[in-house]
Order: structure tokens, then sequence, then C-alpha cells
């Protein structure tokens, strides 16, 4: 299912009045985003995997609600930590800056949610009611202290007639958790504190932006040995 990313969708941000566009989710200060999904680059390993920015959307702390218009009463409005959504207009959210469900004609495929000592009530209390009153199929939770903020280091949901149905996790050893996420078709894991995801069918993780400057370097030290071999020779 890997595909190439085509050029990142540009020209997009001024289609709407600012009073037409979602607000911005307020400042967090508690880093977890930051340290467990930007640093280790997993949008962008998503994005890779996949492909098709134009229909595939792939974005943290996004907001997500039935629908926008001017004039609305007010609706419930969601932050989801990682929200991925198959078969969408990328550029409408992007331009909006959120995700409406009634003008993108679904709801995200996946939301997760990244624990902290502020939000962990939230994420298994309001926001997964919330959730799956939106029709999102499936919802996770990871908690990289191992369970000191969420019942337990991994979690999922799969969206079974209106009602959230845990998904099995493999608790493996101490150190790892993993479950199936059938919306993405990859593996959920918990390894050592950190995020990652497993396709079951090439066999692999997904790789972290460390991982891609270790191959990176590590065929650049080849390269040159090869040229100094070659370079001994004559």
């Amino acid at each position: 299912m890997t595909s190439r990313q085509t050029a990142p969708l540009v020209g997009v941000s001024e289609k709407y009045a600012p009073e037409d566009r979602f607000p911005e989710r307020p400042r967090r200060t508690d880093m977890q985003n930051v340290r467990f999904r930007e640093r280790p680059g997993h949008q962008t390993a998503l994005a890779r995997h996949y492909g098709s920015p134009e229909t595939i959307l792939i974005m943290g702390d996004m907001p997500v609600r039935r629908s926008f218009r001017r004039g609305l009463t007010p609706q419930i409005l969601r932050y989801p930590d990682l929200l991925i959504a198959f078969g969408v207009d990328s550029a409408e959210a992007i331009a909006r800056r959120g995700f409406a469900i009634d003008d993108q004609g679904k709801p995200p495929d996946f939301v997760l949610e990244i624990a902290s000592r502020n939000t962990a009530e939230n994420d298994y209390g309001c926001k997964r009611r919330d959730y799956a009153a939106f029709g999102i199929p499936e919802y996770w939770r990871f908690d990289p202290t191992g369970g000191d903020y969420y019942p337990a280091a991994l979690a999922g949901d799969r969206l079974a007639d209106g009602e959230y149905q845990p998904i099995t996790v493999v608790r493996v050893d101490g150190d790892r958790h993993w479950g199936h996420s059938p919306a993405l078709n990859l593996d959920v894991c918990w390894e050592g504190g950190q995020l990652r995801w497993y396709d079951p069918v090439a066999r692999r993780y997904l790789r972290t932006h460390d991982e891609e400057a270790d191959q990176r370097i590590a065929a650049e030290a080849r390269v040159r040995e090869l040229e100094e071999e070659l370079r001994r020779r004559r």
C-alpha cells in the first residue's frame, strides 16, 4: 500500500475567511505530542506509507465537529492528538483548519490520544463518548508511562452498533504491547514507552526520523567504503 507522496497541498489556507475556519487548539504545555508524535515523525511515516495526500488526511491536533456553518448553535468540538481519514477532501479540511463530518460526508476513520496528567480523565470519559457519537470507527489511547495516566499502556476500541467495544491488545512482556487496527491495517504498538506502527503485510515497522537518518548515514558510509576500495584497486 506504500506509495510516493506528491507535493504538499499549498494555496488553500486563505480559501475561507477567519470566521469560517475552525478555532485553533488551546496551547498545551505538557509536550506529550511533541515527544511521542512529532519528534519520532509518525505523521510523516504514516503519510509516506499511505500516500494520496489529496484524499487521505493525517493530522495532529486538528479539531473535529459534526458540521461547521455560521450561525449554528454550539456543538461538540474535539481535538484528537492524531486523526486519520481515508477518502476525504484533504484540501477542504486544511483550508477550514478542521474536520467537519457533514461536509466530508463521513467521520475520520481513526483517532488516537496520547495520555498526559491533565487530559487522561477526559480521554477515557467524555472524549470516548463523543468520538462514538461522531461515528469514528476506531479510538486508541497511548500512555507512555505504561499505565500511570490511563488504565492500560495501550488500548483501542472499535465501534459496533454505536458503542465502542475493546480491541484485543496483546502484552508480549513488560516493555511491549500491541493491537491490530482494522481501520489502518497496521499494528499499533507500545514499545518501551514509545509509540510504533508495524505493517503486518510488509513485516516491518514504519521508520521513525532517527531510523531513517541512521539508514541514510549507514548507506552513505557504505558508499564511501566502496569508493575507497575502488581507489585502492586502481
